[in-house]
């Protein structure tokens, strides 16, 4: 009976006559059809571009006005600010990979991985995003009130936007349509930073902050008199910057809730398969011991610190250096929509002549405008066409990270074909050293400010204070642009290699869904035997 038993089991198959197999029963004559390309609609593509904009939106406002902000509107004292200015930053930078090693741990959910992060810390984000922009009436613990809601913010705005850049990666599974996404949010992002700088700079500029002349024996006898306006002026300022935050908070949500509404989450097939995601500590020492990625990350490190030195003095630059007191709102307009405009140009460019060219000569445009600002005499005129120039560089800064950060992390899957899960990883690592040297690069600034002898709400400033804003937004990124290009150099994924990457990845994925309509066949036959 054993005998029996086994081979009956053994051939089981074999007993069903041809008759019984109808053709649309049998489970040999599977015809595979040939995957049809994942495409995005422009309807997901622009719901995930929006996305980026509150990010990008109070990034702006707060990298152009913060600075001017704390020095002459909340009146902190110049080693304060820059003790909150570098502590935010540097903290900023720690919660990167903190969150990173969170979201690794998270669980897929039916809104996804990552949507609930963004979801959650929104409304958090908007309540101390509006307070850092707030006056408290005491004056003892002004610096660490803004020290407390700046890093809070911080925090919440790195728990939306770690995991929105590591969705990158699970919108589509064509690398293509990852590109053509990538390139709409880096114009929706550059967008916002002129919104951002719109709505701010506006604004604010509508309440100019007075300031206070030199003391002499001609002024003292006005001086109560002027003490009484100068107050009122002050609040008036105060006020302004509390409706532009309540403006871009606005943004903030409505955003937020258009990107909910409009993308979803797609896993990879080859990942579905797997138990659970890599080890957090274990995938941390795989992506670090990847060659690729540190050179990307070495390379625009230098590059985005030349950047955030410009973002961050640019203001002090224009008011006090070049004495445009009411124009450098209008200056940061015309970078930024001068960027948004040649965003699509930089994207066909990139596509046209591969994205390594794109950085050398989108990144290095910035030089000679910058070396004309360091040379020139104060030019309304020709300030505004270096502005308009410049703009083309920053839009090559904005695209081209984030466009190359996801051939990394194909190349990556690649060579270590089982770890998954390690994607917000490399995003949060990114993003980490950027803050923390931005916020080094801020703090040193600040302070050498306090050395020059800078004075808060001074109508001017010493030559040694001119002096010193005049290398911190020039010569200074100039060469640091100069060294994170030498060391773009050593960046080894090229077209070549980047198309040997996607086919590569492309026959693993057909592999994977092979696996997975195989055991469907051998279930559904089970089923009919």
């Amino acid at each position: 009976m054993a005998k029996g038993e086994g081979s009956e089991s053994g051939s089981a198959a074999g007993l069903l006559s041809p008759s019984i197999l109808q053709a649309g029963e049998r489970p040999a004559q599977v015809k595979k059809e040939p995957k049809k390309k994942q495409q995005l609609s422009i309807c997901n593509k622009l719901c995930y571009a929006v996305g980026g904009a509150p990010y990008q939106v109070t990034g702006c406002a707060l990298g152009f006005f913060l600075q001017i902000y704390l020095l002459d509107v909340a009146l902190v004292d110049p080693f304060s600010a820059s003790i909150i200015l570098f502590v935010g930053r540097a903290w900023d930078a720690f919660t990167d990979p903190l969150v990173g090693f969170c979201i690794s741990k998270s669980s897929w959910t039916r809104l996804g991985r990552l949507m609930p992060w963004i979801i959650f810390s929104t409304p958090l984000a908007v309540v101390a995003y509006f307070l850092i922009w707030f006056v408290p009436d005491f004056s003892w613990g002004q610096a660490l009130w803004y020290l407390i809601f700046y890093c809070l913010f911080e925090t919440l705005v790195t728990c939306f936007h770690v995991p929105y850049s590591a969705l990158t990666m699970f919108i589509s599974t064509e690398q293509s349509e990852r590109d053509s996404a990538t390139a709409y949010r880096m114009t929706v992002e550059v967008l916002g930073t002129v919104l951002g700088t719109a709505i701010q700079g506006q604004i604010v500029g509508q309440a100019n902050s007075p300031c206070v002349q030199e003391p002499s024996d001609s002024t003292m006898a006005s001086e109560s008199g002027n003490h009484t306006h100068s107050i009122s002026s002050l609040r008036q300022t105060q006020n302004a910057y509390l409706l532009a935050a309540g403006v871009i908070s606005s943004i903030y949500v409505i955003c937020a809730v258009i990107l909910t509404l409009g993308v979803r989450e797609q896993r990879e097939p080859y990942e579905s398969q797997q138990a659970e995601s890599v080890p957090f500590f274990r995938g941390l020492r795989l992506v670090m011991s990847h060659g690729p990625y540190i050179k990307l990350i070495a390379a625009f490190l230098f590059t985005s610190l030349a950047f955030m030195l410009v973002e961050g003095n640019f203001a002090l630059f224009c008011t006090y250096t070049l004495g445009f007191r009411n124009e450098f709102q209008n200056l940061l307009l015309a970078i930024m929509l001068s960027a948004t405009f040649t965003i699509p140009i930089w994207q066909w460019f990139l596509t046209r002549f591969g994205k390594k060219t794109a950085v050398y000569i989108g990144i290095s445009s910035a030089v000679p405008f910058l070396m004309l600002v360091a040379l020139m005499e104060s030019n309304l005129i020709v300030t505004y066409m270096v502005a308009i120039a410049a703009g083309i560089s920053v839009a090559a800064a904005f695209l081209l990270p984030w466009s190359m950060l996801p051939d990394v992390i194909d190349d990556f899957h690649l060579k270590q074909p089982h770890s998954h899960g390690t994607e917000p990883i490399f995003f949060s690592f990114y993003v980490f050293f950027t803050k923390f040297a931005s916020g080094v690069s801020l703090g040193i600034s600040t302070l050498s400010l306090d050395f020059a002898g800078y004075r808060s709400r001074g109508c001017s400033q010493p030559t040694r204070v001119k002096f010193t804003l005049k290398m911190l937004v020039t010569m200074t990124p100039i060469v640091l642009i100069l060294l994170g290009l030498l060391l773009f150099k050593l960046y080894p994924i090229d077209e070549v290699k980047r198309r040997q990457n996607k086919k590569a990845l492309q026959a693993l994925r057909d592999e994977a869904s092979s696996s997975g309509c195989s055991d469907t066949d051998s279930t559904e036959l089970a089923s009919i035997l």
